[in-house]
């Protein structure tokens, strides 16, 4: 039941994708005024609003030219020629089956004769057709050229954008070590100091607000005291109480401990936002305190992330052969302080940066106002750069672990040099140039950490599901995790290092969009789309290959070869209709590739002309079966059973029990001995020897008789003894038999010589055997006494007599 329920399923799958594929060959077409109203409708549909477009792009090539607008403008003119853009790109496609369609059958017309008269009648219908193809393509055309024109104006956006950031890197204000510039910054930071005690005391002042703060003032209190008492005792309490639900947990301690390690971050963070709340309710901040508090809670993460990054990745619970980032010992108190230090220092950096914003600083006073807290910044990326770059001696010959080590050395050696450049550029007057370099390093060393804990959360949950600590780390599904974590971190690394969301939406437009080769336009879904059918098919093949090994053909009279060949011709089969149903589903036309293959099939023939050659052998192999899977065959001087024959090569199992591969072409082209081809029926010979004088009539009988004895032995036809002739120091005979099963040569050859040694010792025959006579040539010349030993070369004559082993072999 099982095998039918598998069979029709592969046929249903194989029927519903012909089906689909081919449903741009069947599809009616329709008349030519329908087509031409659908086309219609869809370009008003398209151009609905065309006097909004047109003017649209007036305004946007005005903006362009003139290029006076700022950054925030040029930002929100692409984000609206990205809406046209996206739209336009969903109008390429409309009418696509509807076009193939309409080529089809006018292909299948074929093209006018050149010399005599056409069919009126299919002139007609080729005119019809080529009219509905021109109303069919109109929309398409015209959301192509609409599509180029929002595609254009967007690079010349990003072009200015990039030429503006490119000037502002490079530009130079005073240095903040000039004095000079020291009173315009006392200036400044005087004048918001006055602006915004305005704002409080003209806010207190007001009777509203004043009503209002003090009725939000028993929610001021509450929110303020929560936020204390978090502070305070909520660390302690949240340990107290996951350290009792680990205890309590054995092989999920530190899957636990993570998830509960976020709790910190949480309680923190609903600190922090309570008490920025609190201050938000009493409505007398003005507004740029309130600008400057709405930050907070988002600057505030940077501290709170440190303490529990240091928590997971810089504590000393661990061994340091195991630890995640291999520092020496001693590094880890002092490599955790760095870290919380860079915490505060993005926080401040990043206050006193929204402050200066806030309240329109001048350049200059910015720069001066800046400088020490980028240099806490760049203090701390060096200190925690420096406390990474000591870490433990790795063996070069643990790849994984000094792939590790090397990378770390490399990122210690970047923060520091982007610590010490950025603090060289703040001193000579580059603000710009220091925050695009020492303050995205800062948080690219957050993005990293999350990452690691991560990736250790991946190994941590792999050991839970299999109840093991051993080769996790290795093992496939923590990588497989940590490359999708890296793929996600790519776009977050961009925007950290000065990429805009704009940049990582173009590129994602581009990848939608896909590439074309010829006249096939290739794109993510499509590629989807073939994977997914490829996948179903290649599935579906296996379970009918699996239904017919298991299921099918051992029902069969067929022998193991012959099933053998069926199931691997219904892989290659099965396999080559997945491809093209695949390709057939996902639209891509084959014909675009025919200048490439042709091109590459000269230098591919060369180069994989061994491998096609095995290729073809091994399908000669499978429809002539010379030989078969489990056959006893003897080639290229090694012999053993088939085990399995592939598409390249056959692996042989010889009979010390190792794997030889041959390749295919060498079982087609050479001499190949196959001892059980068709049957297993095969001779056996047994050498013997006796001594001379022996009565030969009797050594034949008994030898006879010992061969007929043997069950394995055949009596159709009879086995004989042959005497072989008179050798040096016996009299050979041979006895030869037909086995049942040749496979058993061995074994019988093994029971007739225990049989012949009986049976000679009881008949009282003898069994010749080597002997060797020394003769010396001069022996008085040798001094035997103890005194005058006399090492003298001696010639020997040897008279070899055969041995026993050279008389049976």
């Amino acid at each position: 039941m099982n095998h039918i329920i598998i069979t029709l399923f592969a046929a249903a799958f194989f029927v519903c994708a012909t089906s689909l594929a081919a449903q741009d060959v069947v599809e009616v077409p329709l008349s030519s005024d329908t087509a031409a109203s659908e086309s219609i409708s869809t370009l008003d549909a398209l151009f609905s609003d065309i006097d909004d477009w047109d003017s649209f792009t007036s305004r946007a090539v005005s903006a362009i030219e003139a290029g006076r607008a700022s950054n925030v403008a040029f930002g929100d003119l692409r984000s609206e020629l990205t809406i046209w853009r996206d739209k336009f790109f969903a109008h390429k496609s409309s009418n696509v089956l509807r076009i193939a369609t309409v080529q089809s059958q006018i292909i299948s017309l074929g093209d006018a004769p050149e010399v005599g008269e056409e069919d009126p009648r299919i002139a007609a219908r080729r005119a019809k057709l080529t009219h509905q193809l021109r109303i069919l393509r109109a929309p398409v055309s015209l959301a192509a050229e609409a599509f180029t024109q929002a595609d254009g104006l967007i690079r010349e956006i990003d072009a200015l954008l990039r030429d503006r950031r490119a000037d502002s890197l490079v530009e130079r204000v005073q240095s903040p070590l000039n004095p000079a510039g020291w009173a315009r910054t006392w200036d400044n930071l005087q004048g918001a100091q006055r602006s915004i005690r305005a704002e409080v005391i003209s806010a207190f002042s007001n009777p509203s607000r004043r009503l209002e703060f003090f009725r939000n003032m028993p929610v001021f209190l509450f929110l303020v005291s929560v936020a204390a008492v978090l502070i305070l005792r909520g660390r302690a309490w949240f340990d107290r109480f996951a350290s009792l639900i680990i205890a309590r947990s054995h092989r999920s301690q530190k899957v636990v401990s993570f998830v509960l390690s976020l709790g910190q971050v949480i309680i923190s963070f609903v600190c922090l936002t309570a008490f920025t709340h609190a201050l938000t309710l009493t409505g007398i901040m003005g507004r740029r305190l309130d600008q400057v508090i709405d930050v907070l809670p988002e600057l505030g993460l940077f501290p709170i992330l440190a303490y529990w990054i240091s928590s997971r990745l810089l504590s000393n619970g661990e061994p340091l052969e195991s630890h995640q980032l291999g520092l020496v010992s001693g590094v880890l108190k002092s490599a955790h302080y760095s870290f919380v230090l860079l915490g505060y220092s993005l926080m401040l950096f990043g206050l006193a940066r929204e402050f200066t914003m806030i309240n329109s600083f001048l350049p200059i006073a910015a720069t001066v106002f800046m400088f020490p807290f980028g240099l806490l910044l760049a203090w701390s990326l060096y200190w925690f750069g420096q406390k990474l770059s000591k870490t433990l001696i790795v063996d070069a010959e643990d790849g994984a672990r000094y792939f590790r080590a090397t990378l770390r050395s490399l990122i210690s050696r970047g923060l520091i040099l982007a610590a010490l450049a950025g603090a060289i550029f703040a001193a000579l007057g580059y603000g710009y140039a220091f925050e695009v370099l020492t303050f995205p390093a800062a948080l690219t060393i957050y993005v990293l950490a999350v990452l690691i804990t991560l990736q250790q959360l991946s190994v941590d949950f792999y050991s839970l599901l299999i109840r093991s600590d051993n080769g996790s780390r290795d093992a496939l599904f923590p990588v497989i995790f940590g490359s999708l974590l890296m793929l996600v971190a790519l776009p977050i690394l961009a925007i950290v290092w000065g990429a805009k969301i704009t940049d990582i939406t173009e590129l994602w437009s581009q990848f939608r969009e896909g590439f074309s080769i010829g006249a096939t336009r290739i794109s993510p879904a499509s590629f989807l789309l073939f994977a997914m059918v490829f996948v179903i098919g290649y599935t579906t093949t296996k379970l009918m290959q699996t239904a017919l090994r298991t299921t099918v053909l051992p029902r069969t009279k067929m022998d193991a070869g012959g099933q053998n060949a069926i199931v691997a011709g219904t892989g290659y089969v099965g396999i080559f209709l997945a491809a093209i149903i695949a390709i057939s589903t996902a639209g891509i036309d084959l014909s675009g590739f025919a200048i490439v293959a042709g091109a590459l099939s000269v230098g591919i023939g060369f180069g994989m002309q061994n491998i096609v050659s095995n290729f073809v052998s091994g399908i000669i192999l499978l429809i002539e079966r010379p030989i078969s899977k489990g056959d006893w065959i003897e080639v290229g001087g090694q012999m053993g059973y088939v085990r399995d024959i592939s598409v390249r090569s056959t692996r042989i199992e010889t009979f010390d029990r190792t794997d030889v591969i041959v390749p295919n072409a060498d079982l087609v082209s050479n001499q190949v001995t196959n001892w059980t081809r068709g049957n297993n029926v095969g001779r056996a010979i047994v050498p013997v020897g006796v001594a001379y004088g022996t009565d030969t009539d009797r050594v034949t009988e008994i030898l006879r008789e010992i061969a007929e004895g043997h069950p394995m032995v055949v009596i159709n036809p009879p086995p004989s003894v042959v005497f072989m002739g008179f050798g040096a120091d016996s009299l050979d005979f041979q006895i030869r038999a037909i086995l049942r099963d040749v496979n058993y040569v061995l074994s019988v050859k093994s029971d007739m010589n225990h049989a012949i040694a009986k049976r000679f010792v009881a008949e009282g025959i003898e069994i010749p055997f080597g002997q060797r006579d020394i003769w010396l040539r001069n022996p008085e010349v040798l001094n035997f006494s103890e005194k005058h030993q006399v090492q003298t070369p001696v010639l020997q004559a040897v008279k070899d007599v055969p041995s026993k082993d050279d008389a049976n072999s």
